[in-house]
């Protein structure tokens, strides 16, 4: 089936924008519950949930994509290994089910915790970089639309991580009268994220024979991509015994160097040491050509300053949540019809889908699929109207709040994708590094905001500041996560596409478990320790994100000049 010529993006980024979405669901639902469970039924301390658990699981979740990138390039191919990884994150959510389901026998459900986080972890590496990597090959080579696509599939993965966490968090973050988390609720939280893994695999294996295609019409990511490069090409993917050993020796010398000379755990120490392990193998790969050396450096070197973006940024999930939970006022009364609330997120849903009609085709299918849900949600309503149920609301529960980027990213990111266009038309639009910069500027000034918000005060800090912050976030995020995507698959030579995705999920990884060691800094139990900077209170904690995430800002917008040279034509 060959996709129609039309100047709206194709149904295949439609089915790979819902399927994302649904991952994202799942992935975003139990993040927003993982570091409330651990302090709240697990009863372990907040320095265990931010590092040894939240900065721990999210840092190796991101390291495995690498081996997903292998596998796909050399083994399965793109389909297979989104599927695979699909039903693996799906039987993850559901031993989250059974852990939280064993609360009263502690070591019990944290031992079932870590292996349902394994199981996560296994399957985000084979699902996360295919599918990121099957986006850009729907489009021809020089397509402008790309950096537009990526921007689109951004707010896909942004529709579910709004979601997730107000359905996952509603069902499992539940408070009693005396404002105590009701232990029993959070399994009902992590069965949720396990449906709607399952909804969205089983999407995917419907609908991508169809519509999954290149330009031409022909399936995408069927076979391994090496077995689909041209075999008299002057590429070639042959890497010496005695390289990889090299190079394998220098890793291990650099974990043991993180652990016993650095003081690092042991997790922390490896996810580092590989990173810089694999960064080395690549880049002194023989088969590079000295132009694709030089744009796989723009990538790695980009791929650096992302840590210093989502070490800051992922204290959504970890710190921030403790902070929403702890010092911020909450209290929101809302009474109302049910019906209303169904009414409500219906008629959003149905603005949603005709902005997204107008920018991309969406297939027959799902056409028939959301009308279903929509008749089926009115009904719904209008039984409850007679019933007369009402919903009540007293305050917003702390999880909710993991919600609000994503909120904000999905108003901004239609404005932001046809700022990038139209700037493009006019030949002025900012460089990719450029972008990434800007986005780590906008990354601090959230974090300056709201350490002004909490500065010298003693009460509950209003939501407006948090609010605020995630909006300064939800630009820069915006301004640097979904064009880096687009960076890799432009300047990755063919061979090595979903394994140097792979590698800028690995920048992720680091940022994770960085960002849980930073989050453990925060002073719940008195004043921490970093750099020689002693953090006594909230506002000293922020700042040290402000520092670091804007110096990296400054830092880049100098190099930039020298990344653009590297890149050549693409920008």
């Amino acid at each position: 089936m060959t996709q129609p010529v039309s100047g709206k993006h194709p149904k295949g980024l439609f089915v790979l924008f819902f399927t994302e979405m649904w991952e994202r669901f799942s992935y975003y639902g139990n993040r927003a519950l993982l570091v409330l469970y651990v302090v709240n039924v697990l009863m372990m301390s907040d320095e265990y949930a931010n590092d040894g658990v939240y900065g721990s699981y999210t840092g190796l979740v991101y390291l495995t994509t690498l081996l997903g990138g292998y596998v796909a390039d050399r083994l399965w191919g793109n389909r297979r290994s989104v599927i695979t990884g699909g039903f693996l994150m799906a039987v993850g959510q559901f031993l989250m089910f059974f852990s939280a389901s064993s609360y009263e026998n502690i070591p019990l459900a944290h031992t079932i915790m870590w292996v349902a986080l394994v199981f996560m972890m296994l399957g985000f590496g084979l699902f996360k970089p295919n599918i990121s990597t099957l986006v850009g090959q729907l489009y021809p080579e020089g397509d402008r639309r790309l950096d537009a696509a990526y921007t689109v599939f951004y707010m896909g993965i942004n529709l579910g991580a709004f979601i997730g966490p107000l359905v996952c968090g509603g069902l499992g973050n539940q408070y009693d009268a005396n404002g105590q988390a009701v232990k029993e609720a959070f399994k009902w939280g992590f069965a949720s994220a396990g449906v709607a893994m399952l909804v969205g695999t089983f999407a995917f294996i419907w609908l991508k024979n169809k519509y999954v295609v290149s330009p031409t019409g022909q399936g995408l990511g069927i076979l391994p991509n090496n077995a689909t490069k041209d075999p008299s090409a002057s590429e070639t993917t042959a890497t010496s015994l005695k390289h990889v050993a090299t190079w394998g020796v220098i890793t291990l010398a650099c974990i043991l160097g993180f652990k016993y000379v650095l003081d690092f755990d042991w997790i922390g120490s490896f996810i580092f040491g590989v990173a810089i392990g694999v960064a080395g193998l690549i880049i002194s790969d023989r088969s590079l050509t000295p132009t694709e050396r030089g744009r796989v450096m723009v990538i790695f070197l980009s791929a650096f300053f992302v840590v210093f973006f989502w070490s800051a940024f992922e204290q959504a999930g970890s710190s921030l949540t403790l902070f929403a939970e702890r010092n911020t006022d909450r209290a929101f009364q809302l009474n109302t019809a049910l019906g209303n609330v169904i009414l409500a997120i219906l008629a959003v849903a149905g603005i949603l889908y005709l902005f997204l009609q107008r920018i991309m085709e969406i297939p027959t299918e799902l056409k028939r699929v959301f009308a279903t849900l929509g008749i089926g949600a009115l009904v719904i309503a209008i039984y409850y109207y007679i019933q007369g149920t009402r919903y009540e609301l007293k305050e917003i529960p702390s999880s909710w709040f993991n919600s609000v980027n994503s909120m904000w990213l999905i108003l901004v990111a239609p404005f932001l994708s046809q700022l990038w266009s139209w700037l493009g038309k006019k030949s002025v639009e900012p460089s990719s590094p450029k972008k990434q910069a800007i986005g780590l500027m906008f990354l601090a000034g959230g974090y300056l905001l709201i350490a002004y918000g909490v500065k010298d005060r003693t009460d509950a800090a209003s939501m407006i500041w948090l609010l605020a912050m995630y909006f300064m976030h939800t630009v820069g995020e915006l301004c640097l996560s979904p064009i880096g995507l687009s960076l890799v698959n432009r300047l990755a030579p063919a061979r090595f596409t979903s394994i140097l995705m792979g590698v800028w999920f690995l920048s992720n990884a680091v940022a994770n478990k960085f960002g849980g060691k930073l989050g453990a800094l925060l002073p719940s139990k008195g004043p921490t320790h970093f750099a020689g900077y002693t953090i006594n209170n909230l506002y000293d904690f922020f700042m040290v994100f402000v520092v670091l995430s804007g110096a990296a800002s400054i830092l880049l917008f100098l190099l930039s000049g020298w990344m653009e040279k590297r890149m050549g034509t693409v920008k």
